[in-house]
């Protein structure tokens, strides 16, 4: 009969025994690499769904910027545009506004005129970073807010929001004005 056969009768025997150790190595690191790559195509998703919504937030901003006056139509079918550039994510948790908003001689920035989807118009005043724009000058803001939701709810059940503001000046005029807003 080999020593084989026989088995293990002393404990150095089975101490040097390497029969197996890569089985239980990658029994042991299998599900540690696997939940590292899940995470890795989550974070992927997350960024590209980000990426996209910072894409619907800047192009709002300048289609609006580059007319003269709008109308309420007007500014949903560019809204409506938004909602295709977030293909393949659904544009369903997608806030988006667009506003007017012009530095007094005060130095307040008040609120022209405001049009929305999913969140309300902006009224009244608003902080605006320092050095953007100078008394007597308007400019475009859009802003949008998203609330991812990963499709693991599992191991992340809460909900992700995404949110990015931008800020143009009118191309063609001093003030773009909405005529029914």
């Amino acid at each position: 009969m080999s020593r084989k056969a026989r088995g293990f009768h002393t404990p150095r025997q089975f101490g040097r025994n390497q029969d197996g150790v890569a089985a239980v190595e990658f029994a042991l690191l299998a599900p540690v690499m696997i939940l590292l790559y899940f995470g890795m195509a989550e974070l992927c998703q997350a960024h590209m769904a980000h990426k996209r919504m910072s894409h619907v937030t800047s192009m709002v901003a300048d289609l609006t910027a580059r007319a003269q006056s709008l109308s309420r139509s007007e500014l949903n079918d560019i809204f409506n545009i938004g909602n295709q550039v977030m293909q393949p994510f659904s544009p369903g948790p997608l806030e988006t506004r667009v506003s007017s908003i012009t530095r007094d001689n005060t130095g307040v920035v008040r609120v022209d005129w405001s049009f929305a989807r999913g969140m309300a118009p902006r009224t009244g005043t608003v902080v605006v970073p320092a050095g953007l724009i100078n008394n007597g000058e308007s400019l475009i803001m859009s802003e949008s807010i998203y609330d991812y939701d990963s499709p693991v709810d599992r191991f992340l059940p809460t909900v992700t929001e995404l949110e990015r503001t931008y800020y143009l000046r009118p191309r063609i005029v001093d003030k773009v004005i909405c005529s029914d807003c």
